[in-house]
C-alpha cells in the first residue's frame, strides 16, 4: 500500500495548506493516540519542536489531539529532533513527536514520530495511523481525557547526553570553535555543549525569532560559517541545520568538509582505536572515493537509496554501527539511535583531539571524485527505463571508467526531470560522459 500523507521523514508541507493545518493535525494526533491504546491503556507522549512561529499553533493541535484520546502529554519546547528521540526512550514514553521542517524555511512545518526506543517507525506503524485517519474518532469522556505538563529541564538532560558522548579523558580547552545553530532547535543547546567541555565558543545563526530557522544560516548555508570562522580565526566551525540532525564543518582555512568526508573519518577512527569495524553504509550518492579508501582498510561498503531512514534500515539489517549521507545525515548507532548533528561533530573533535592532527590531516588519504549532476526535463509521456539506446551508451560509459568511476541515472520524486550524475577521478572525464548520456536522453 502507498501512503497518502507520510513522506521518507513524517508529513510536511506550506503551513496554513493541507495537511499542515489545525484541523489536520488534531485529527493526526488523535489517530495516532488510538493506535497506540490499541496496546497501551493510558500512552504517554512526548512533543518537542523546532523554532518556526508556526510551532505554537500545531503543538496546541496535537495536544488536544492526544488528549482527546485519552493520551497523556509531556511538552518539551523547543528541543532538537534527536534530544526528543533521545528523551522518548530516557523517560520511557510511548512515543516522541517532532513539529520541523528540518531544512526547509519557516513557511513550512511537519510532523515526525519516533517509537519509545527512539527509533523512526516502520511503514506498516504509519499505515496503520493513516487507516485510522479514516475511522470516525472516539472522543475520550471526561474521567479518561488526558492530561498534559511540561518537562522543564528537557534541554539541559539532552545537553548532559551529549556530553557523555565524548570521551571522559578529553577536554575542548584550547580550542575556538564557531557554532551555527540556523536558528533553529539547537540555538540554545549547541553552544553549551562545546563550551562546556571547554571550548570557546562563538554563537552565530542562534538568535530565533520564529520568522529566521534556516535563513542564510546553518548546514544549508555554510557560507555565514565559513566567513566567521576566518573572521574570528577559529579553528572550527560547526552548523547544523534547523532541527540539528544535520552536520557541516568548516576547518580554520575556511575548508568545508562534507557528511562523506565524515563518515570517513568516524571509521578510521574507530579503527585506529583497535576496534572493529565490519561495514558501513552510505547512499547511492556518496562519493565513490570514501567506498575505495574504506575498502582499502577491510571495511565492507553499502549502498542504500538516498535518506537517512534507508540509511538505518541497512545498518539494522546487518548489525553494523556507521552510516551516513554526503549532506550531514550521520549515524552513529554506538552514541545515539537517530542521526544527530552535535554528537556527529563530537564524535570528529574527538577524533581530532585525541589524535592531535586537524581535519586535514585525517582525511589526507581522501581525495574526493569530482562529480558531475545534469538535470534532463524529461518528455510528457518518455520512458526513460526501456530505451535500448540509453542502456546502451550508459553501459559504454561504464564500460570506460571501469573502477575509477560510477554511473548513477535516477527519476526525480518531484519533477518530470531525470538526474544524470556521473563520478570520476578526472573531472573532464566526468563532464565528457554526463553529458553523452543527457544528451542520449535528450534525442
Amino acid at each position: 500500500m502507498t501512503r497518502k500523507y507520510f513522506g521518507t521523514d513524517g508529513i510536511r508541507g506550506t503551513v496554513g495548506q493541507p495537511p499542515i493545518t489545525p484541523d489536520f493535525v488534531l485529527r493526526l494526533a488523535h489517530a495516532v493516540g488510538r493506535v497506540l491504546r490499541r496496546t497501551e491503556s493510558r500512552p504517554t507522549v512526548l512533543i518537542g519542536k523546532d523554532t518556526r512561529i508556526s510551532g505554537y499553533m500545531l503543538e496546541s493541535a496535537l495536544e488536544s489531539g492526544f488528549n482527546s484520546a485519552g493520551v497523556d502529554v509531556v511538552l518539551l519546547g523547543p528541543l532538537p529532533t534527536p534530544g526528543v528521540a533521545y528523551l522518548t526512550r530516557a523517560q520511557r514514553a510511548s512515543l516522541g513527536v517532532v513539529i520541523s521542517a528540518s531544512h526547509n524555511a519557516y513557511p513550512d512545518n511537519g510532523i515526525k514520530f519516533f517509537s519509545a526506543q527512539g527509533a523512526k517507525l516502520s511503514d506498516a506503524w504509519e499505515l496503520s495511523v493513516e487507516a485510522a485517519l479514516d475511522e470516525p474518532p472516539v472522543w475520550a469522556d471526561s474521567a479518561s481525557i488526558g492530561k498534559t505538563r511540561r518537562l522543564d529541564d528537557a534541554a539541559g538532560r539532552y545537553t548532559e547526553f551529549c556530553k557523555s558522548t565524548f570521551a571522559n579523558d578529553l577536554t575542548l580547552k584550547g580550542m575556538k570553535i564557531v557554532v551555527d545553530g540556523a536558528h533553529g532547535a539547537a540555538y540554545h543547546i549547541a553552544p553549551m555543549v562545546f563550551h562546556e567541555l571547554g571550548a570557546e565558543v562563538i554563537a552565530i545563526g542562534c538568535s530565533p525569532d520564529g520568522l529566521n530557522i534556516n535563513h542564510e544560516v546553518g548546514a544549508t548555508h555554510p557560507e555565514a560559517l565559513i566567513t566567521a570562522v576566518r573572521a574570528n580565526k577559529a579553528n572550527y566551525g560547526i552548523a547544523l541545520d534547523g532541527d540539528a540532525d544535520r552536520l557541516q564543518m568548516v576547518d580554520a582555512e575556511g575548508r568545508l568538509f562534507n557528511g562523506d568526508e565524515v563518515l570517513y573519518l568516524m571509521v578510521n577512527e574507530r579503527l585506529a582505536r583497535g576496534e572493529k569495524v565490519p561495514g558501513t553504509v552510505g547512499t547511492l550518492m556518496t562519493n565513490m572515493a570514501v567506498e575505495v579508501a574504506l575498502n582499502a582498510k577491510g571495511v565492507e561498503f553499502v549502498r542504500a537509496k538516498v535518506g537517512d531512514r534507508y540509511v538505518l534500515e541497512e545498518l539494522s539489517k546487518r548489525g553494523w554501527l556507521l552510516g551516513g549521507e554526503g549532506s550531514g545525515h550521520m549515524l552513529a548507532l554506538d552514541k545515539h539511535t537517530t542521526g544527530d548533528g552535535i554528537i556527529s561533530a563530537l564524535q570528529v573533535l574527538q577524533a581530532c583531539v585525541r589524535s592531535k592532527k586537524t581535519l586535514a590531516q585525517l582525511l589526507s588519504d581522501v581525495v574526493l571524485f569530482p562529480q558531475i549532476l545534469i538535470n534532463v526535463r524529461l518528455k510528457p509521456g518518455q520512458d526513460w527505463e526501456t530505451s535500448e539506446k540509453l542502456a546502451a551508451v550508459t553501459k559504454a560509459v561504464e564500460v570506460e571508467l571501469s573502477d575509477s568511476g560510477r554511473v548513477l541515472i535516477r527519476a526525480s520524486g518531484t519533477e518530470p526531470l531525470l538526474r544524470v550524475m556521473v563520478e570520476a577521478r578526472d573531472t573532464k572525464q566526468a563532464k565528457a560522459c554526463a553529458e553523452r548520456i543527457a544528451d542520449t536522453v535528450r534525442s
